[in-house]
Order: C-alpha cells, then structure tokens, then sequence
C-alpha cells in the first residue's frame, strides 16, 4: 500500500532533499508540496529543480492536506504550528524536524499527539541518534573527574542557537545525571568567568558558510579528552530518517514518538 506525503517548506533545501528522497521511494507518493504565501515558486512542479516533473504543484493551501496521510516539516516553529493545526483538521500524521519551539509549541504538538500519529525530534539523521546513546553511555560512566562541552556548527541562515540537536545531547547527558539542562547548563562565557564549576554542560556555536551541521560532545578529563562527533555532510541523512519515521508511524498508533523509538534505541 502506498503511504502519500506531503512536504513542507518545499522550495527550500530541506524541502528538495525530501522531495527526492519521497520520488526515489517505492512505497511512498508526494501529493503535496506547501510553501509560504509569499513563495514565488508557488504553482511550479514541486519536483521541477530535478529535471523529472512529478505533476504536484506548489501549494499555500492547507486544505490540500486532506490529499495526504503524513506531513513531513522542516520549516519554522510558527508555520509547523500553523501544519498542526490544519493536520488535526484533516486528520493527517506528522513527521517534526523543526526545531526552536517554545513550551506553548511544545505543548501543543503534545496535545495534537492524542489524535495523531507524530514523531517529533531535533534530528532526524540515524547516525545522529546513535549518537544519542553513545552520549548516554559516556555520561553514565565518565560522570566524575570530567568536564563537559557541547559543541556545534551550523550554515549561516540557520536561526535558532544552540541547535536543538545540541540541546537534545546536554539534555540527554543531564538526564543521565539525574539533572534538568537548564539548571546545570552554561550557554556562554565573557569576561572574568572564574574557574569552570563541577557538573556544569559548557555549549558553544559557530555558524558560517554552508555547514550542513557539525555536532562535538567532549569529555575532557585529566590526561585524557574523550570527543563524541557526528557531521552531516548532506542533508539527506535528515530525509532518509524522515522516510523510516514515517514507516514507522504507519505501524504504530497515535501518539508521540521520537527518533530512538524508531529506531528501536529505547531499552
């Protein structure tokens, strides 16, 4: 059976990455392609920028969701919110890779999740949520007599900082700690900061150029430095973990998941 796909912010680069990935997929169907009002590509073939038309055009109606049975978005918070709601309407699941929300956006994607099926998290990419568990396993074991940092790397237009992949890694290691992140988290430094506390998670950022995304969690410890990466060379690592959230959806019943359960990195 053929699952049909809408995109999201289909214009832009993740929009492309996972309209490809949608075309190149046996057992899945674009039907939509949503861009911004704005959007001066709306009425174009949304598959136009691969030379291979798919006959979907570029649309601002969210009413067309109705021809879908999953959203995958990677656009904003305010306009995934916008998606939520008309998703809800027409009774459509969500893949979320947005990220910059805050606790009301949060709160209502939970609330949407006892209606619908939605996976929801900062990263998308398998690597990257390997990774995830690597971190855990470090934190459970170099807790002591280690200091840690969090860094991470991003293109120029990305708007939100830290990334919430980053956030998602000192959150993950926090809660090994029995901490929350925001109590023991250090999100800049200047000036006369003293020497570094014990059970503090340091972040820092860089954003330039055209990095798909580099992510850095380093144990430094006395005569030793443990340094945990990943980096994305292309964004269509998000899309192919997009494509087995959304498998994985299928399967499951409403509700809200994240990446390691779909990838069965829970236990």
């Amino acid at each position: 059976m053929t699952t049909r796909i809408a995109i999201a912010g289909a214009s832009g680069r993740m929009g492309h990455a996972l309209i490809e990935a949608v075309l190149d997929a046996n057992d899945l169907q674009l039907t939509v392609a949503l861009d911004r009002a704005d959007s001066p590509n709306l009425g174009q073939d949304a598959s136009g920028f691969l030379g291979r038309p798919c006959g979907v055009a570029i649309t601002h109606d969210l009413d067309g969701l109705a021809q879908a049975d999953y959203l995958i978005d990677f656009t904003r918070p305010e306009g995934t919110l916008a998606h939520l709601q008309a998703c809800r309407r027409h009774g459509v699941g969500l893949v979320i890779g947005t990220t910059g929300f805050d606790a009301a956006g949060q709160a209502a994607i939970r609330e949407a999740a006892s209606e619908l099926r939605i996976v929801f998290a900062p990263n998308m990419s398998v690597g990257v949520n390997v990774t995830l568990k690597l971190l855990e396993l470090a934190a459970e074991i170099l807790r002591q007599d280690y200091d840690v940092e969090v860094f991470e790397a991003h293109h120029r237009r990305k708007v939100d900082a830290p990334s919430g992949t980053a956030l998602k890694m000192g959150e993950v290691i926090a809660q090994t700690w029995g901490q929350q992140l925001e109590d023991i988290a250090d999100w800049s430094r200047h000036g006369h900061t003293g020497e570094r506390e014990d059970g503090r998670i340091g972040f820092s950022v860089l954003r330039g150029g055209d990095i798909v995304g580099d992510h850095t969690v380093t144990f430094a410890g006395i005569g030793e430095r443990i340094e945990i990466t990943h980096r994305a060379s292309s964004r269509a690592t998000y899309a192919q973990g997009s494509l087995r959230a959304v498998r994985f959806l299928t399967a499951h019943e409403p509700g809200l998941y994240d990446m390691r359960q779909v990838l069965g990195l829970t236990g």
